[in-house]
């Protein structure tokens, strides 16, 4: 009896030992894994405590060294410079050979030639420069002559493009679910009514892309106003004397033949107005005669009463 009730308490020992034996093998084992998946400062940090401030310091000051970085603006650029010139046509000429060297493009020449009332020579040319090329630009053009004034514009559009990209992006999510539904849909009412649904949305997501392409190549591509104008009067020499006589004979003879065809003309208009002109003038002497006839009894009718 004695025997067996020893035994069972011996065997619930044993089993109690051998479970703790596991849980510190098991603990001993998680420990070790753990220091070995800290990093080298963790583990240094672990080791050494006095260590981690140092280091902690040292992480600062290499944060606030690193630069933050900052989304770039997007600019439409748009430059106007007016120059004097001593002539303008070699001054196009210029332009043209410093559009080609800065990759830009002409979209504008308007030249106008002296006048009465505007005895100068100027002219007005728009050209398109990379954004990155303005400044150089600038800086040639104004080597062309003296500068009257130069100014500079810039418009950012940064929030419309992101706006219209995120607009752009959101539509063409909608296509692609108008897309699947569409492949589901039964019947005929149902496929035509989701088609003109994603027709609408795809024609939106075109203007918005054009849009989009648009405000790009405004940002891409900067737009110069150059206003050029001649720096003396170009008015033309006086003729010599014999050119003088040769225009005043050619003016005089070109008078006369005006004059001998108006009368020309106004003798056709006589002669088809003849009739008229006829009924009125025998009209007039009618008229003259009937008031010579009866002016003579006017004269006589007072005498014959004072006789009487």
């Amino acid at each position: 009896m004695y025997a067996s009730t020893k035994l069972p308490r011996t065997s619930a020992l044993f089993i109690s030992g051998l479970l703790g034996g596991v849980i510190f093998t098991s603990c001993a084992s998680s420990h070790q894994s753990g220091n070995q998946a800290l990093p080298p400062m963790a583990a240094d940090s672990a080791a050494n405590p006095g260590s981690a401030p140092a280091r902690e310091s040292s992480l600062s000051q290499k944060a606030e060294a690193a630069p933050i970085e900052r989304s770039r603006p997007q600019l439409i650029k748009k430059a106007a410079i007016s120059l004097t010139v001593n002539s303008v046509d070699r001054t196009i000429d210029a332009v043209s050979q410093i559009i080609n060297q800065q990759q830009g493009d002409l979209i504008g020449l308007k030249q106008q030639q002296p006048k009465n009332d505007n005895p100068r020579y100027t002219a007005t040319i728009q050209l398109r420069i990379p954004e990155n090329r303005l400044e150089p630009t600038l800086e040639q053009l104004a080597k062309l002559g003296t500068v009257n004034s130069r100014n500079i514009t810039a418009e950012d559009v940064g929030d419309r493009l992101v706006d219209f990209q995120a607009r752009l992006t959101n539509l063409q999510k909608t296509e692609a679910n108008l897309q699947k539904i569409m492949d589901r849909a039964g019947s005929v009412r149902d496929v035509l009514s989701v088609a003109q649904e994603l027709s609408n949305v795809r024609q939106t997501i075109e203007q918005i892309d054009a849009q989009l392409k648009s405000l790009q190549n405004q940002v891409a591509y900067s737009t110069i106003t150059l206003n050029l104008e001649a720096a003396v009067s170009s008015t033309s020499p006086q003729p010599a004397l014999g050119l003088q006589v040769q225009e005043t004979w050619n003016n005089s003879t070109h008078s006369l033949s005006a004059f001998s065809v108006g009368l020309l003309k106004l003798g056709i208009w006589l002669i088809v107005y003849s009739p008229y002109l006829l009924i009125f003038v025998a009209l007039v002497y009618g008229f003259r005669r009937w008031r010579r006839t009866n002016s003579p009894r006017l004269t006589q009718t007072p005498e014959s009463t004072s006789s009487e």
